[in-house]
């Protein structure tokens, strides 16, 4: 009886390979099971393809999407190191299995060098999309063989650190979605439950976050029976951090109000409280009013916002005068309190995302529109002059997005 002898042809030797790669997808798919770090994934990979006898070099390049670029993930045989190297678009252009194709090369260097190493490229796919490169060439003298089963671990393989990142990243935006909950909430509880709206004094806001949570706040608070402060402000920034810092800030500012603290010291000790807790990473600007109705003055601070109009019997105003923004330097290097004798006015604060609106044909709505509107409508109810004010800017800005949170915040003192 005639021996079969063991070749690379023989049937025996393809029964041997099919058994091990069939073993080998088995064990590379136990391990996925097992929850297997990628790090551990990739070993198997490379120890698994270098016990195939007719694969000389090989190198698996996996994209990777928050850095944006290719990454050599596993790699035998190779003559250069493949960490530095990056894949050519003459081989990200490739989407189909290929032999000796790799053109548009630089004819020399450390790049040229690196991939004239390899003889094929196969692409590793899930569904359209080409997640990785596996670049082998065979040993001297033999033709490449089990493509299929290259093929198939390597697709294991990816698509199963694919669903790791997919599912950390999940991770992350369910973290991400907690943390703006929280940050909603805080801002809730941050505006005044009721504002007072009556025959003597009204006081209207409106706010229309960009997102879950912005970075915009306003508050009123009384002093005595005569005296109260209003203040309207805009936190840089978003998210859990931004709101911490207005909670910090509301707290700090209620807190000087009520122990009657003057409105220079008040946005003093503000600006010191935003200093320290951000140390000059977030900043917030400010527009405080303090009015006393018996002596009809009306105090105010400019600390980097957005100026209001204040209408009066004697014209319109514009409060800019002040100081910078909060938390931008240890001590506010100018701090002006600007004093003004009225028995009643229209006052009207805003942030910049109502002004910095652009319409379809790029043009921003602007501090004069806003102006001429208020001025035309100023006798209406102050309610209804929010609702219609929002209104216009929605017509105006037609079908473009808001870019920021919408804070309106008006208040109209009578004699």
């Amino acid at each position: 009886m005639m021996n079969l002898e063991m070749t690379e042809d023989s049937i025996e030797y393809r029964l041997q390979m099919k058994e091990m790669e069939l073993n080998t997808l088995f064990e590379t798919i136990q391990a996925i099971n097992d929850n297997a770090p990628e790090e551990h994934l990739y070993k198997i990979y490379k120890l698994t393809l270098r016990s195939i006898q007719h694969i000389s070099k090989l190198a698996l390049f996996v994209f990777e999407e928050e850095e944006e670029k290719w990454e050599c993930k596993a790699h035998f045989g190779v003559e250069n190191k493949c960490n530095s190297i990056t894949l050519p678009p003459s081989i990200t252009k490739i989407t189909k299995t290929t032999e000796r194709i790799i053109s548009n090369l630089p004819k020399s260097g450390e790049k040229a060098d690196f991939f004239n190493q390899f003889q094929a490229i196969i692409p590793v796919k899930h569904k359209k999309d080409i997640l990785a490169y596996v670049l082998i060439t065979p040993l001297e003298g033999n033709k490449l063989q089990d493509i299929d089963f290259i093929e198939a671990l390597s697709n294991i393989i990816i698509v199963a650190v694919e669903n790791k990142k997919l599912a950390r990243k999940q991770s992350r935006q369910e973290i991400i979605r907690r943390q703006l909950e929280i940050a909603k909430d805080v801002q809730t509880l941050l505006f005044p439950k009721k504002l007072p709206y009556n025959e003597k004094i009204k006081v209207v806001a409106s706010y229309q976050p960009h997102h879950t949570v912005g970075g915009d706040y306003y508050d009123f608070i009384e002093i005595d029976k005569n005296r109260f402060i209003l203040c309207i402000a805009d936190v840089s920034g978003k998210g859990v951090p931004a709101a911490i810092l207005m909670s910090n800030f509301q707290a700090s500012l209620r807190t000087l109000v009520r122990k009657k603290t003057p409105l220079r010291e008040i946005v003093e000790e503000l600006n010191y409280l935003i200093m320290q807790n951000a140390q000059g990473e977030n900043f917030i600007t400010a527009f405080f009013m303090e009015y006393d109705s018996t002596s009809h003055e009306l105090n105010y601070v400019n600390a980097g916002h957005n100026p209001p109009f204040l209408f009066t019997d004697k014209g319109v105003f514009f409060l800019e005068e002040g100081s910078t923004i909060l938390g931008g330097f240890n001590k506010l290097p100018s701090l002006n309190i600007t004093t003004l004798q009225v028995d009643s006015f229209l006052l009207f604060c805003f942030t910049d995302g109502f002004t910095e609106t652009y319409n379809e044909q790029g043009e921003e709505f602007g501090v004069q529109l806003l102006g001429d509107f208020i001025e035309k409508n100023k006798s209406l109810d102050q309610k209804e002059l929010h609702i219609k004010l929002l209104e216009y800017l929605n017509t105006f800005k037609g079908n473009n997005a808001y870019a920021d949170d919408i804070t309106l915040l008006s208040c109209k003192v009578s004699a």
